[in-house]
């Protein structure tokens, strides 16, 4: 008897937007640990458009392939040994993270370590929108940039979906957060709590104030500029490689962050959801069969969040 299926979004080559494209697959099945998860939505991160151009963290083994990461919906079905959620149950997630996961589709399957428990005053698409985004800016400030109440970051990006979010978890930790965004975005910054916007490009080259204690940069753009902008014992944060050793000799440090699924953290950050503590500015919802649209717009620079639509609304698809 064949099993169920979906619909999906595949690549069956890297390449442009153009490569997206919408099929029917087998539902996936949840294996010892592991949940069905009727999606709702999906994010769509700079990650994504990485992926599907061949770049980037994650390593495509073959194809045809099902993009995507971030997702929230409703447990379909659970696998041997689970207990943590049942049927019914709204989640969201990063699965598998850098390996393949596939929830640019109407169903995924996730280890239940890697989702939490979505609260009901949360919709899918803001979820949806937090997932990756809100891991990378927690895993950056936090983890590897031990940020604490009463020090300095500079969040480059900042208008965008890793970067607004950073700023926001800055504040709540008490830390003073300067944005470094284009001069379109400084008054969406600036609401975010930022206590200072510069520009993204002028403003961070010609810095001249206090110096930082974290600088978070979630696309690699700032790099080696950062070593002038930190104090001494300051620490960058980077989406790509950085000469350490240049840090080091110069009294700063140097870390790059890939983030990972975290059960954990997304249960801080579902609590700073429902609290409304942190807020996900979705820029732009797309339905699965616009997803190539959505890559565009990803890669035009996004203010906040992307998303795709399983369903309409953003409400699970029918079983």
């Amino acid at each position: 008897m064949s099993r169920p299926d979906m619909r999906a979004v595949v690549i069956d080559s890297f390449g442009g937007p153009e490569v997206l494209r919408l099929t029917r697959l087998p539902r996936p099945v949840p294996g010892p640990g592991e949940v069905q998860v009727r999606v709702a939505a999906a994010g769509v991160d700079p990650e994504d458009c990485r992926a599907r151009r061949g770049r980037g963290a994650v390593r495509i083994p073959r194809f045809p392939a099902v993009l995507g990461w971030g997702v929230a919906g409703t447990v379909a079905a659970t696998g041997p040994g689970v207990h943590a959620f049942a049927v019914g149950d709204r989640v969201f997630g990063m699965p598998a993270f850098p390996r393949l996961a596939g929830a640019y589709a109407e169903y995924v399957t996730a280890h239940v370590n890697e989702l939490a428990a979505l609260p009901e005053e949360v919709a899918f698409r803001e979820a949806a929108g937090a997932t990756a985004a809100a891991l990378t800016a927690w895993q950056a400030l936090f983890c590897a940039g031990g940020l604490r109440a009463g020090q300095r970051v500079l969040v480059a990006a900042a208008s965008g979906g890793v970067g607004h979010l950073a700023v926001q978890l800055a504040r709540w930790a008490g830390a003073e957060a300067v944005g470094a965004a284009p001069p379109g975005d400084h008054a969406f910054v600036k609401g975010l709590g930022a206590g200072q916007v510069v520009d993204d490009s002028e403003g961070v080259a010609a810095w001249q104030g206090v110096p930082f204690d974290v600088v978070v940069d979630a696309h690699g753009d700032v790099g080696e500029a950062a070593v002038r902008l930190l104090r001494p014992g300051g620490v960058l944060v980077s989406a790509a490689a950085v000469d350490a050793d240049r840090f080091r000799a110069q009294g700063r440090v140097a870390r790059t962050v890939l983030v990972h699924p975290e059960g954990r953290q997304l249960d801080r950050v579902a609590a700073l959801l429902r609290s409304g503590e942190l807020r996900v500015h979705v820029d732009r919802a797309f339905r699965l069969p616009e997803v190539a649209a959505a890559h565009v717009h990803v890669e035009r620079g996004a203010r906040g969040s992307v998303v795709l639509e399983a369903s309409d609304g953003g409400a699970a698809a029918p079983a």
